[in-house]
């Protein structure tokens, strides 16, 4: 039996697995169970709003970056098609909070130390504990690393990632990213189409969940040459 049959029987069964059919209410339950298996989310007080695959989160939390781990916490749940996000950050008393210039402070201390990130890449604005990226990477890997950074840090309400990639005279191989998604064990690839503009690549199609969806982008903005990915992909679910 060859790996490339080995392969496709794994992504079938993935497929099939991810199309399974609920109701409103058994995604809702089970995106609610989702978070509160999360540890840092599971005192959280979380609305969950299920309709026709869109989940809603409501409530407050006290962190930035538990607004990021329950919609991930969200998304990783089979059925979920968009996740809007409605989360407030608040801190409890005085805990939590922090200046603005110890925000800044501490952001710059951290990137300085992170190998990602190149030295003197980024500029960073805090105001209100609202952080502000900008500058200019090379790949995208670098911009999310900045941004991770920030939405850790003790005091931040919410990150604007401004981060540009720079354009370099490398060409994108839209057949290696093709041949890229076509290996993936766990990417169902079979109704993926790759668009290639210049540096510019879009993903248009249809896959079986939002991982398949992330996973995919993430393969892309792997190719060298590329400085914007737009991930056009539907998720196909029936409820």
């Amino acid at each position: 039996m060859s790996l490339l049959y080995f392969c496709g029987v794994i992504k079938f069964i993935h497929t099939l697995n991810q199309k399974i059919m609920k109701t409103n209410e058994e995604l809702q339950k089970e995106v609610q169970d989702a978070i509160k298996w999360e540890p840092l989310l599971n005192a959280a007080e979380i609305g969950v709003i299920a309709k026709n695959g869109v989940i809603t989160l409501t409530g407050t939390v006290d962190s930035y970056a538990k607004k990021g781990e329950a919609e991930d916490a969200a998304k990783s749940v089979k059925g979920v098609k968009v996740v809007v996000e409605k989360l407030e950050v608040k801190f409890n008393n005085s805990f939590g909070k922090k200046a603005d210039n110890e925000i800044a402070s501490e952001l710059i201390r951290v990137s300085d130390w992170n190998p990602r990130i190149p030295k003197n890449a980024l500029k960073a604005k805090v105001e209100d504990g609202w952080v502000t990226l900008e500058g200019e990477v090379e790949r995208n890997y670098q911009k999310e690393a900045a941004e991770n950074i920030a939405a850790n840090l003790l005091g931040v309400r919410g990150v604007t990632n401004n981060v540009t990639i720079r354009e370099t005279e490398d060409q994108v191989d839209k057949k290696a990213i093709e041949r890229a998604l076509r290996r993936n064990l766990f990417v169902d690839d079979s109704n993926i189409k790759v668009d290639v503009s210049g540096h510019k690549l879009t993903l248009t199609g249809t896959v079986p969940s939002w991982y398949d969806k992330g996973k995919a982008e993430r393969i892309a903005w792997n190719a060298t040459g590329i400085t914007k990915v737009e991930n056009d992909l539907q998720i196909d679910y029936d409820f």
